[in-house]
């Protein structure tokens, strides 16, 4: 009996061994950062989805409500700054954030989809 329980403890000390070995030296698979199988990490960044599971694909943002977002950011993060000329860059709009002195201090895009901010430096 104790030489069964030897063997069984035994086996199991070094399956354990192997498994941590193979973690170690193998580590993590690259692509499950991003679910299996995909590229690029197209599942993990999240998207709108309409009640019936299809891609929601949201009217365009207008130049005006570009502006609206880009004011509020402004307002919150300095009120001496001010908003230049807004123009079309395809996919979203850019905005030229000047001083008091109408000097360029920074350029903005705002996505047309989403909304979000891009930093254009």
């Amino acid at each position: 009996m104790k030489r069964v329980v030897s063997a069984v403890s035994t086996s199991v000390l070094f399956l354990t061994v192997v498994g941590l070995a193979y973690l170690l030296l193998a580590g993590p698979n690259p692509v499950s950062a991003c679910n299996w199988g995909s590229q690029g990490g197209q599942d993990y960044v999240p998207q709108k989805r309409a009640p019936g599971g299809t891609a929601y694909n949201a009217p365009s943002m207008t130049k005006e409500q570009a502006y609206d977002v880009i004011a509020s950011h402004i307002k919150r993060v300095n009120p001496n700054l001010g908003i230049g000329k807004i123009s079309d860059a395809g996919s979203f709009y850019e905005a030229e954030i000047v001083s008091e002195s109408n000097e360029v201090v920074e350029r903005l895009g705002v996505d047309k989809r989403s909304g979000r901010l891009i930093l254009l430096n």
